[in-house]
């Protein structure tokens, strides 16, 4: 049965929690009276009994939750002067991300047997003060010591901090220009091996013994002396061994390459000197080694720069001569002085050698496969030196420089201030000249390659002065040619009425073959002085969008090198076009539209003249027809390359007249006497007689097509 208690009778005192827990204690004591005589009930009063006391229980649950609420309200006054619960961090207002101004602090967790962990805001319990401090920023120097590996001692030092000012200011002028140490700065710390003092221990000792250093300065240096001593006294000591006796160990070999010193190597070339800058053991599926980085001075194409190189010594057992190392420094090398100067004159060239330059070469010079690897490769002839052509038109990588540092730049600044130079000017001082690279890169004109030629293989241009008196053409014509060429070269006023159109000088030369039309350019290059670049149908490929990418490129080499650019055999690219060869027909249309912007000099070479298109007719500015030789043209041909084969002919002025007879072109005259003259050496002649030339002539005979006229039968 329900029970009713007084309003308000002992509950406005208790919490909710006291409410319900008497109320349960209450309820159960009738439930245990009853339960004593429950052996005296029937069952059916025992079945229904415990249905009843769960209906009684929880009316009474419903009666004290209506009487909390009702007790609420009517104690309200005494309930204000109770403390509330705190509310649960999830009922508290949440700020914005990142709107609390101040800095949360969180800490590496333990890690479990898997070696995970993760960050928790527990401070860690076992986290020690941390040793450098107020009380240990008194000493000069501070020693971080480990667990030594070396059986000879105990612990060994990890590193040391300088701290002394006085040291501070000696180690400045002992590492003065060392890579990589600043001695201004607040906390100076060095790494064991120490590496810095073990190359500069000489000037560590001698700075030591200077007669007018301070009592604190000397006290300081003593401590660090002793430091180091103990430190690094045996490296030391094996370092003066090595450089005593001119050896080397490959676990000490990082002791004598000292940064900012040079080295000397023959490294993808001959014997070169490069600045050292750091070294690294390192390793790879083919063993140990050590890497010796160290800088050059390279050309981009627009400036001089410092360029590094990697170079690697394997692992080697026992000693090794220093001298025999891919890399050692200079001061090992023998005649060191001579060297220098042979490498200071060859930097002059290489410095000469910015921008374009057109030269001379003969040697072996460097291509790249298509895996990048270094080719060697044997020219001759004609180059233009241009690195920066080089970058924007070769297949091949781009060497990156890196930019001058304060100390070159105050190098250069002395330099130019001791010489007088101009402020302006830039001008590399003789040691940076020692340090350039033994390579430049440019275009070869005869192989039509870009490659990397060695400076001292590069010569001056040979000119040949004679070779415009030796053409054969009529007076007239050859002024005409040689006349427009200059002034083209000299720079042309003349313009169209759209500015940049048509200021170039294009010379259509049509004939037979071998009567001088390719001659004629080449002339005209050696009477100017300027490069001549040769292309051919081959050379520019053959779909349309190949053809005008190849075009458009070799015309602003040749304007940027200030050439002559024969297109020789013109006719295939400039064929008239027709209605059933679309491809063909965009080739015409393309070479029509480039050649009405080129700017310079073109000779263009056809013997089917018949069949240029006609929209070129307008376009060519002189065409000159160069019919077949005549006898007196022959002769003077004859005479021509006898005189310039450098073998003393015994013919008569009537061999050659004789000889002028036969219908030859030019280019069969000097096949026949070249290899005639290559018969008199083989038969150890000193003179290129006329049996020779009629021995060639009988096997010219037989060749299909030889000319078999009368007067060439006369001499068979």
């Amino acid at each position: 049965m329900p029970r009713c208690w007084p309003k308000g009778f002992g509950l406005r005192s208790r919490s909710k929690k006291a409410d319900s827990s008497s109320t349960k204690s209450d309820s159960k004591a009738p439930d245990s009276g009853s339960s004593t005589v429950s052996g005296s009930t029937s069952g059916s009063e025992a079945k229904t009994e415990p249905v009843e006391k769960k209906k009684e229980e929880d009316e009474e649950k419903k009666e004290s939750k209506d009487e909390s609420k009702d007790e609420s309200k009517d104690g309200a006054a005494e309930e204000d002067k109770d403390k509330e619960k705190p509310k649960k961090e999830d009922d508290k207002p949440k700020a914005p991300v990142g709107s609390v101004s101040e800095p949360k602090n969180i800490y590496k967790g333990v890690a479990d047997e898997d070696g995970n962990w993760t960050w928790v805001e527990k401070y860690p319990e076992d986290a020690d003060e941390a040793a450098e401090n107020e009380e240990t920023a008194k000493y000069a120097v501070l020693v971080r010591n480990q667990k030594s590996n070396d059986s000879r001692k105990k612990l060994e030092a990890h590193s040391i901090i300088v701290q002394s000012p006085w040291l501070k200011k000696a180690l400045a002028e002992i590492f003065d220009d060392y890579p990589g140490v600043a001695c201004e700065l607040t906390r100076l710390e060095f790494d064991a091996p120490f590496k810095p003092f073990v190359h500069r221990w000489a000037e560590f000792k001698a700075y030591m013994e200077k007669p007018d250093l301070d009592e604190k300065t000397k006290e300081h240096l003593k401590v660090l002396f002793d430091i180091l001593k103990y430190e690094i006294g045996d490296d030391i000591q094996s370092f003066q061994d090595y450089v005593a006796n001119g050896v080397v160990s490959f676990k000490d070999l990082w002791m004598i390459f000292q940064p900012g010193n040079v080295v000397v190597a023959e490294y993808r070339g001959p014997m070169s000197a490069f600045e050292m800058v750091e070294t690294e053991y390192m390793s790879n599926q083919c063993g140990k080694f050590l890497q010796v980085r160290c800088d050059c001075v390279d050309y981009s194409g627009k400036e001089f720069g410092r360029y590094q190189e990697s170079i690697n010594i394997s692992e080697f057992i026992g000693t090794k001569r220093i001298t025999g190392l891919k890399v050692y420094p200079l001061s090992f090398y023998e005649g060191k002085e001579t060297l220098m100067a042979s490498l200071i004159k060859r930097g002059e060239i290489f410095e000469k050698l910015a921008g374009h330059n057109y030269k001379q070469y003969a040697g072996r010079a460097i291509t790249w496969n298509r895996e990048g690897k270094e080719v060697d490769i044997q020219i001759t002839g004609r180059i233009i030196v241009d690195i920066d052509s080089f970058n924007r038109f070769s297949p091949w990588n781009i060497r990156h420089l890196t930019e001058w540092n304060a100390t070159d730049h105050d190098k250069f600044l002395k330099h130019k201030e001791e010489n007088g130079l101009d402020q302006g000017k830039f001008v590399l001082p003789p040691y940076y000249r020692m340090l350039c690279r033994s390579r430049t890169r440019g275009y070869s004109l005869k192989f039509k390659k870009w490659l990397d030629f060695f400076i001292e293989q590069i010569s001056e241009v040979s000119w040949n002065t004679s070779a415009f008196d030796r053409l054969v053409l009529p007076a007239d014509q050859k002024e005409l040619i040689l006349s427009f060429s200059e002034s083209q070269l000299a720079g042309s006023s003349f313009d169209d009425v759209i500015q940049g159109k048509g200021k170039g000088i294009i010379c259509l030369l049509s004939g037979p073959p071998g009567v001088g039309k390719t001659l004629t350019a080449e002339a005209v290059a050696e009477s100017l002085k300027v490069p001549l670049h040769m292309l051919s149908t081959g050379d520019l490929g053959s779909d349309p969008w190949e053809v005008e990418r190849e075009l458009n490129s070799v015309l602003e080499l040749v304007a940027r090198w200030n050439a002559i650019l024969l297109l020789d055999e013109c006719d295939v690219f400039l064929e008239a076009r027709s209605t059933h060869e679309i491809e063909r027909n965009k080739i015409v249309s393309i070479f029509l539209r480039t050649l009405e912007y080129y700017e310079g000099i073109m000779f263009m070479t056809t013997n089917r003249v018949e069949d240029i298109d006609l929209a070129f007719q307008s376009r060519i500015h002189v065409s000159i027809e160069y019919p077949d030789l005549t006898t007196a043209a022959r002769k003077s041909i004859w005479t021509g390359f006898l005189e310039g084969s450098g073998l003393k002919s015994s013919l008569t002025n009537k061999d050659i007249t004789e000889l002028a007879e036969l219908k030859l072109n030019g280019r069969q005259i000097k096949n026949i006497l070249k290899t005639a003259q290559l018969l008199a050496v083989r038969k150890k002649s000193e003179t290129l007689d006329r049996k020779y030339i009629e021995t060639i002539l009988t096997i010219e005979k037989k060749r299909p097509g030889a000319p078999q006229e009368d007067a060439m039968m006369h001499y068979m």
